[in-house]
């Protein structure tokens, strides 16, 4: 059979294309040819006509809504997670094959618009928890393009004019600019990182009221978090502004109102009244005691030393490498980004080591994949030898979505050695005093790491401590996927007769 797929996750980097490349895999192993459309982060190729019309059955593996539904109009089609493709490719074509063997066409397939507006995908009946991590990985989602472009940006500037560079005045900038000038490039990507970077907080709040209320949300929660950041609620106050409006807004939009209002509710009623709300709440009652609580944990962070400082390493690197990507690793990592932004910060401040904590224990799980395989392939599948040798490539990019395929197959004995070794990668970087102020990069951004000798060996001895482990509990028991595998193999040789 002949398929089309389209994958997306939230943050539109790694789960996406791991997902299209185990279709694309699992479907040529069951004899069917399966093309995939990834609209992630860097934009997508829609898929040509002549393919979708060619396509017996669609495969939406996707954690955002699909955008451009229209096109796949009329064939059968599944709809399941990002994570159940990368998870369980081979169960998603079965799914697939089924569909197209029972004609199944869903309503979302047949759904027309063709809409632009930014995308989100909430299960409006799953549990509370489940959906408030939807939002938080919604408004992190959209967030992270801001702190790649304006964390880079402004860490380069450093690399090039140093860290006095913040010094110089923007109207210097502005009226002297000087295209010869290393200072002047180097002042005008700071500034430049520095405006995106202001907009952390406002997409974090938009995007999770958008997430909520869809755009009625946008409005509200853009304001809520530009308040936020005015009265120096900083990152707490992003995330209750964006719920705040975002619920007000799904509030007033559901307001039974005469024929006559209903036009205007969208464009003046619910952005003003929930703007105005979230406004008040956020000035008046909210503002000053999350102001003060994030004031409380930067004291807590600068008050930091010692022990204390490597027992928090442990506790993210362990948070990095417990789910590769999922919801804990996020919080890590978005906790550590969001303290860039904190004003006043100087050299060898407690939220740059923060960073380079999470940053490196984050890159150990998939380096100690891409090691393991290395050293011992008799414990591993075909495909997780291959899948090793591109974890190389991702986990020196600080990608730690590269482990999961192994994670995947065998949770228990991969995820229990990637937070042994992420934290012990996390309280070694506390304790050798290495920081960084950019964002993302791995040991691309090398030449911005202080202490970068001592962030590598962190590293390195955090991934040889998880393949180690990964040896030896795979020593331990039996692997059911080697075994079927090695029968398989077995199976194929042809037999031999002894005259």
């Amino acid at each position: 059979m002949k398929f089309v797929a389209v994958t997306s996750c939230p943050t539109g980097i790694a789960h996406t294309y791991m997902a299209a490349e185990a279709l694309e895999q699992a479907g040529k192993a069951a004899g069917h040819q399966v093309q995939v459309e990834t609209q992630g982060s860097a934009g997508s190729t829609p898929l040509d006509p002549a393919i979708i019309e060619a396509a017996d059955g669609v495969i939406f593996a996707a954690d955002l809504e699909v955008r451009d539904k229209e096109r796949f109009a009329g064939k059968p089609t599944i709809d399941v997670g990002v994570k159940k493709a990368v998870h369980d490719a081979p169960g998603v074509i079965g799914q697939a094959v089924s569909a197209v063997e029972a004609g199944v066409v869903t309503p979302a397939a047949a759904a027309g618009g063709g809409s632009t507006d930014p995308a989100t995908k909430i299960d409006r009946n799953s549990s509370v928890g489940t959906r408030i991590r939807q939002y938080l990985m919604t408004g992190v989602s959209y967030m992270i393009p801001f702190v790649a472009a304006g964390g880079i940006l402004i860490a380069l500037s450093f690399m090039i004019g140093g860290y006095q560079i913040v010094d110089v005045p923007a109207d210097d900038v502005i009226n002297n600019f000087d295209v010869l000038s290393a200072t002047s490039w180097a002042a005008l990507m700071n500034l430049t990182g520095g405006v995106a970077f202001g907009f952390l907080v406002a997409v974090l709040s938009g995007f999770i009221a958008f997430a909520i209320a869809d755009r009625p949300g946008l409005v509200p929660g853009f304001v809520g978090g530009s308040i936020s950041v005015a009265v120096g609620a900083g990152f707490l106050g992003g995330l209750v502004s964006g719920f705040v409006a975002g619920f007000l807004a799904l509030w007033i939009s559901r307001w039974k109102v005469p024929k006559g209002v209903r036009g205007i509710m969208p464009v003046v009623v619910i952005p003003l009244l929930s703007t105005f709300v979230t406004g008040l709440l956020m000035f008046v009652v909210l503002g000053r005691p999350l102001a003060a609580l994030m004031d409380g944990l930067s004291d807590w962070l600068s008050g930091l030393s010692g022990s204390n400082l490597i027992l928090l390493g442990l506790i993210l690197g362990a948070m990095m490498g417990i789910d590769l990507g999922g919801p804990i690793n996020k919080v890590a990592y978005t906790f550590a980004v969001t303290g860039l932004s904190t004003a006043g910060l100087t050299d060898g401040a407690t939220q740059f080591r923060v960073m380079a904590t999470v940053m490196g224990a984050g890159m150990v799980a998939p380096l100690a994949m891409a090691l393991a395989t290395t050293v011992r392939k008799r414990l591993f599948t075909r495909q997780e030898r291959e899948n090793g040798k591109a974890a190389w490539l991702l986990g020196l990019s600080f990608i730690s979505e590269g482990a999961i395929p192994f994670a995947a197959a065998d949770p228990l004995r991969v995820l229990g050695a990637s937070v042994v070794g992420s934290s012990v990668t996390g309280g070694l970087i506390m304790a050798f005093d290495a920081s960084q102020r950019a964002p993302h990069g791995g040991v691309w951004v090398l030449p911005l790491v202080d202490n970068w000798a001592f962030f590598l060996l962190a590293v390195a001895i955090g991934t040889v401590v998880s393949a180690a482990l990964v040896i030896l509990f795979k020593g331990i028991g039996s692997n059911p996927a080697l075994e079927a595998e090695q029968a398989a193999e077995a199976a194929a040789q042809p037999a031999t007769t002894t005259v």
